[in-house]
């Protein structure tokens, strides 16, 4: 089963999926785009000398079976993907792609392979498996440049670099907080405090003395939050929160997403930014470590053997 390769069009995604330069033993197997490598200015012919076969965007949807788009597929090519179709990427199909499913997955049937960091799965009408073949955090380096572009985007956004007595507070010490507390010590915060889940009531009781909050923590339970509006009715005015996990609504309640156009947004005198493909801020160096990744753990396999498992969802 051949996998059809298009450029995400999602809105301001540069990343480049793919690199010839991790194209081994798989190129065969795929049919790229024309143009895909473009905003890295990779020319078709470097795909073609691996083996990769080019294309139009079109020919790949009626060709393939299995359809990779990093970001979620847009409806301007909703009328391309057919019944049954494979979708490969970061679909998410129970948060942030539950338009696209309810647009197209459940109506088309469509096989969604969501490669997440944590939790890679197939989905199928409703039902899902977990991919035990490819681990946990397979592609973290992606998760500490999600952390490290929003909190650089987020605090040039806001126009005031850290100072000394900027006080920081980073929470959870995962991949994305680890990218986040690299780039806001090197912007010159000195006074960063990092807290986990069994300390986030230690937190809590000193919200206000805060100036930029930053977390990296992705809810596994959507019906809790780290902060309540409630509880962000207690955050220093002018203060800068930082949703690096893109979780938005969830780790903090009713916090909604931002673009990047307009990356933060102004509630009850606190700034809040929650851009969710922040890693595109830094797309090159984003690019590289997805490709790697993708390549050793997606790419490189037969599509059937996804396809296969989705057959014992029905």
């Amino acid at each position: 089963m051949k996998l059809g390769m298009i450029r995400s069009t999602y809105p301001n995604e540069k990343r480049v999926a793919l690199l010839p330069e991790h194209i081994t033993n798989f190129g065969e197997n795929l049919v790229v785009e024309r143009g895909f490598g473009e905003m890295m200015d990779i020319p078709d012919e470097a795909y073609a000398e691996k083996g990769c076969r080019l294309a139009d965007r079109e020919e790949i949807f009626a060709e393939c079976n299995a359809i990779f788009s990093l970001k979620l597929i847009q409806p301007h090519d909703y009328p391309h993907i057919r019944d049954g179709q494979m979708i490969v990427g970061w679909t998410h199909p129970e948060e942030s792609g539950k338009k696209f499913m309810e647009a197209q997955g459940f109506p088309k049937e469509l096989i969604i392979v969501d490669l997440d960091n944590i939790k890679p799965s197939i989905h199928l009408n409703g039902k899902k498996a977990l991919i035990d073949s490819i681990p946990r955090n397979f592609v973290v380096k992606n998760s500490f440049v999600a952390g490290f572009a929003s909190a650089v985007h987020a605090i040039t956004s806001y126009g005031q670099l850290p100072h000394t007595d900027t006080k920081i507070a980073i929470l959870a010490a995962g991949n994305v907080s680890q990218g986040a507390f690299t780039a806001v010590s090197k912007l010159g915060g000195q006074d960063i405090r990092l807290f986990y889940r069994k300390t986030m009531n230690e937190f809590k009781e000193t919200l206000s003395d805060y100036d930029i909050i930053i977390s990296g923590i992705e809810m596994d339970d959507k019906s809790k939050h780290i902060l309540s509006e409630d509880e962000q009715q207690q955050l220093k005015p002018g203060a800068l929160v930082i949703d690096a996990a893109a979780d938005a609504g969830y780790a903090f309640e009713g916090v909604d997403y931002t673009t990047y156009e307009k990356p933060l947004y102004k509630k009850h005198g606190v700034y809040y930014y929650c851009v969710n493909n922040a890693p595109s801020y830094l797309y090159r160096e984003s690019s590289r470590a997805i490709s790697e990744s993708f390549s050793k753990w997606v790419y490189s396999r037969d599509m059937q053997e996804f396809y296969d498992a989705a057959q014992t969802l029905t």
